[in-house]
């Protein structure tokens, strides 16, 4: 199979698909690996690394969906790579379709294979491909939170860790999942006082055996949200229901619950976000505020760090690439139960039960 890897266009998003390791995979099991140029370099990996580990360098995005069955991507295809996409190509990658219903019409217009990484389900319910950018995402959350919370940069002027004789910073989670137990574990280690909330109650009993008495616990309600809104100085929205919209937990008048100059960072951003007044953001303009709260909603948050989320990306993705090459999409699907839960567009049709739902839209149940 060939396989192309584009160089990603999002607002300063560096990571790439895949690293020379991966590469090197695919070539030894007979496949052609197609590289756009200076693709890797926002990771830190040059073209000539790839050259080494066997793949194809090519000058241009157009000329590389052109000559690639297979495109393994990072981010949701964007409009000027519209035009390259054609009936029967499979995109393998994080599509985040349920609040993109534009992005839908068009994929399903070009009849495309639509993989999406967050969609990819184990029998257990782990979601492997996301996993690992869930991680990044939510210990960066707490990076930029305390970033914001300097006078400097709007904020309320807050040390989440304080110093003696000082009082802590208060750091409210919604979500006790992979996004909510990373960001809590950089919240304890940096010193502040966290409360995470949760709709699972075996869930948050295992948090406070990993991290101990440090850690606060709540059920996730309306009130017991709104009592936090009232002493957070950073929250956190770390909810995710798989291939769905996000719930919109907080509202616009729960903003006013809130101190002025205090701090949301909506990770769910990428599936809707959890806070009402939430809207995406960039790298390059990623804070407003919004009743003198601040908002940061970068929905490619490991974009930042390029080069960890890379590596991590393609420990995570790489087996599943391998077995859509090596066997083709279809024969790889009736193989990987959770590989076939991750179709979300299959030539014209809608797949994806959570998409459908988010979107008030029909699917069909996949069919070889």
């Amino acid at each position: 199979m060939k396989i192309g890897i584009p160089k990603e266009i999002k607002d300063k998003e560096y990571r790439v698909g895949i690293v020379p390791a991966g590469v090197k995979s695919f070539i030894n099991r007979g496949h052609t690996v197609f590289i756009e140029t200076n693709a890797g370099v926002g990771s830190g990996i040059s073209d000539e690394e790839y050259q080494k580990s066997g793949a194809k360098i090519v000058s241009g995005a157009e000329e590389l969906y052109k000559c690639s069955d297979l495109i393994i991507k990072v981010k949701e295809p964007l409009e000027p790579e519209f035009s390259f996409l054609r009936p029967g190509l499979i995109l393998y990658t994080y599509l985040h379709l349920a609040p993109l219903p534009e992005l839908t019409d068009l994929l399903l217009e070009k009849r495309i294979i639509g993989i999406g990484y967050e969609t990819v389900r184990l029998d257990s319910g782990t979601l492997p491909l996301l996993a690992p950018m869930s991680e990044v995402a939510g210990r960066m959350s707490i990076q930029v939170g305390a970033h914001f919370l300097e006078r400097e940069q709007g904020g309320r002027g807050i040390l989440l860790g304080g110093v003696p004789g000082v009082a802590h910073g208060h750091v409210t989670i919604l979500g006790s999942g992979t996004v909510g137990s990373n960001a809590a574990r950089v919240a304890l280690s940096m010193g502040a006082i966290v409360t995470v909330l949760g709709r699972n109650r075996q869930r948050l009993a295992d948090l406070e055996n990993i991290f101990g008495g440090g850690l606060n616990t709540l059920i996730s309600n309306q009130h017991n949200i709104e009592e936090e809104l009232k002493i957070a100085d950073l929250v956190v929205g770390a909810v995710l229901l798989p291939g769905k919209s996000a719930p919109k937990l907080i509202s616009r008048e729960m903003l006013s619950l809130m101190k002025k100059c205090s701090v949301i960072v909506d990770v769910a951003i990428d599936q809707g976000g959890c806070v009402e007044t939430a809207r995406p953001t960039t790298h390059s303009d990623p804070v407003f505020s919004v009743d003198g709260v601040i908002h940061y909603c970068v929905a490619n948050m490991p974009g930042a760090v390029p080069r960890t989320s890379t590596f991590a990306l393609t420990n995570a993705t790489l087996p599943f690439a391998l077995e859509i090459a090596d066997k083709g999409v279809e024969k790889a699907a009736m193989d990987h139960p959770a590989l076939a839960r991750g179709i979300n567009i299959y030539m014209g049709k809608l797949i994806s039960p959570e998409v459908a739902e988010s979107q008030n839209r029909e699917y069909q149940e996949l069919r070889f």
